[in-house]
């Protein structure tokens, strides 16, 4: 694929997030047939499925020899170093419970590089975009992620992978330490929309602990798009972007991440904060 293909991509995964969130929000707060995906809770209703066949058909359409994995079909699609992670309904928990706070995840990557990132807020129905190299985007407008004021004034947000356990004693102490360190840590249960805030400049860091999944690859990109720094707990560069690699299953099936993402000049402090909870 060259660049002008990168440019149909997007627009292919636009459209089908679009169409997406507008069968969301149609369903929206009307009864729902709700099922538990496994002992967690995790929550998938009609909308989830109906919304992820539709992508994934919208995808293959324009694009057959890719490979595709989404949220609720799963695997699909032909060997390919090309490989879409789609997420139809990011925010499930928030949309059956009648919280307008869900949206839509599309990412594609070329051996293991992430190189197309797709984020539709259902809710309020708008549209960020980003393409390796080429920025952020809400719809027309460039996102720049700005610092204001000190970190500790801010507010951050936390995610946590679904594998995270209440009893888990690390992610209790860094999150513990954190609500302590700044004004206050956000938790939106919809990753997808808190990684657009951070791009947006309207959060200025995220930790994230132990999360992996179909809704982290399009976020990622988005802020690293807008200017956020991102990298794992050591302070390394993150190796699911800026053109590091994810080999194999990783980049197929998702990896579990451990990330510090920040504005650039509060990256610094809210990786110390990170650090002095982990030891």
């Amino acid at each position: 694929m060259n660049r002008n293909e990168w440019t149909l991509a997007r627009e292919v995964a636009v459209k089908a997030a679009s169409k997406a969130g507008e069968l969301a929000r149609e369903h929206f707060g009307s009864k729902l047939h709700i099922q538990h995906k496994d002992e967690r809770g995790d929550l998938v209703t009609e909308v989830d499925v109906k919304a992820d066949r539709l992508i994934v058909d919208e995808i293959m359409a324009v694009f057959p020899t890719h490979r595709i994995y989404s949220e609720e079909a799963g695997e699909g699609g032909a060997a390919s170093e090309w490989v879409w992670h789609v997420d139809p309904l990011d925010g499930t928990n928030n949309f059956a419970l009648g919280i307008p706070l869900y949206g839509v995840s599309i990412s594609l990557s070329y051996q293991g590089q992430v190189v197309l990132g797709v984020i539709h807020d259902s809710a309020l129905g708008l549209n960020y975009s980003s393409l390796q190299g080429e920025g952020a985007w809400q719809d027309g407008t460039k996102l720049e992620a700005k610092p204001s004021g000190a970190l500790v004034k801010s507010t951050i947000s936390w995610i946590q992978g679904h594998a995270v356990g209440k009893d888990d004693q690390g992610a209790l102490r860094l999150r513990h330490h954190l609500e302590h360190s700044v004004k206050r840590v956000l938790r939106m249960w919809a990753p997808s929309l808190t990684w657009a805030m951070l791009a947006r400049g309207d959060l200025h860091g995220i930790v994230l602990y132990n999360s992996e999944g179909e809704d982290l690859y399009a976020g990622l990109l988005l802020a690293q798009e807008a200017g956020v720094k991102v990298t794992d707990y050591e302070g390394n560069p993150l190796a699911l972007l800026g053109g590091a690699q994810v080999s194999g299953a990783e980049a197929e099936h998702g990896k579990a991440a451990y990330i510090v993402a920040a504005v650039p000049e509060y990256h610094a402090e809210l990786l110390k904060f990170v650090q002095e909870a982990m030891k």
